[in-house]
């Protein structure tokens, strides 16, 4: 009976594993999947084009010219203008919920977090379109004219829409995932190590600046990249407000665009071959700069993973 039962388990241990190995393999096999088919459905336009594609800045679907540089440009610069408003904010809420807030206020606040992450993009593209750009035009892209106008980041007409309006909106979008990874990081840190820091005098910032966030330095970059790729990927929120210009300038304030806003004007416009083909090559760097995002990511959080005790 016991050698049944031994075989029985054997046979269920064998399974699980074989179940196990198919569906972390089957992860793999689909994110080279997809790479492959983005290369054969790109692979006109980089046999046309080359590796100028890249930085290329002519967009011409008349002339059958097209160059990828202004989109690239759109996607990582609305990316970056959004990383660097949303994780300062995103930190301070979760630092607020976990260490400040009330018993009473943490769950209204943390439930309101949840929901803005639900809300699809979409939704945040109009709001952003209808209230949000005329309160840009009217009252902070003035100020900035006024005031930063100096420097070229902010010169132009208060339009409402162009780069700085889409990174404002990717911000709000990632505030909510930032913000809610990095509250439930900030909750795993052990109670006897804050207790500590309070028991030798500190106060409550130097706890919180000296004790959770080195403790949870790797996490909270975790939580950032998580906002970093939705911002690299967002499309109809963007497409409402960047612009959609094929162009670069050096102001925040102009109109531009994205690879995911381009692809989303223009996709169902594309009869030609080529240009459907330049398409989907916008979408494979798209896919290309996320990977390596995440890829530079891993490397920086198992940089201060923990090791020995210490973060």
């Amino acid at each position: 009976m016991d050698s049944k039962r031994y075989d029985s388990a054997r046979i269920g241990d064998a399974v699980f594993k074989g179940t196990a190995w198919f569906f972390a393999a089957s992860v793999i096999a689909l994110m080279a999947l997809i790479f492959a088919v983005l290369l054969k459905e790109s692979w006109l336009s980089i046999n046309a084009f080359g590796l100028g594609f890249i930085w290329t800045s002519t967009w011409d679907p008349v002339a059958m010219q097209f160059g990828a540089l202004p989109s690239i440009y759109g996607t990582i610069v609305s990316s970056a203008i959004a990383i660097v408003i949303a994780v300062p904010i995103s930190i301070g809420i979760a630092i607020f919920l976990t260490e400040m807030a009330p018993k009473r206020l943490k769950g209204p606040i943390g439930a309101a977090i949840e929901l803005l992450a639900s809300i699809p993009s979409i939704i945040y593209g109009m709001w952003g379109l209808f209230i949000f750009a005329p309160f840009l035009s009217e009252h902070v892209e003035p100020f900035l004219i006024d005031y930063l106008g100096f420097i070229p980041l902010f010169t132009g007409a208060p339009l409402g829409i162009g780069m700085l309006p889409a990174g404002f909106i990717l911000a709000i979008m990632i505030i909510p995932f930032i913000s809610s990874v990095s509250r439930d990081i900030f909750q795993m840190v052990p109670p006897m190590l804050k207790e500590s820091g309070y028991g030798v005098g500190a106060t409550k910032w130097e706890v919180i600046r000296k004790i959770v966030l080195p403790y949870t330095r790797s996490g909270v970059i975790g939580a950032v990249i998580l906002g970093l790729g939705r911002a690299l990927g967002e499309t109809m929120a963007v497409t409402f407000l960047i612009g959609n210009a094929q162009e670069i300038h050096a102001s925040l304030l102009e109109p531009a665009t994205s690879i995911s806003a381009t692809l989303a004007n223009e996709f169902t416009e594309a009869v030609e071959d080529l240009y459907l083909s330049s398409l989907v090559e916008l979408g494979l760097i798209l896919f290309v700069i996320t990977f390596v995002v995440l890829g530079l990511a891993k490397l920086l959080i198992s940089r201060f993973s923990y090791q020995g005790g210490k973060f």
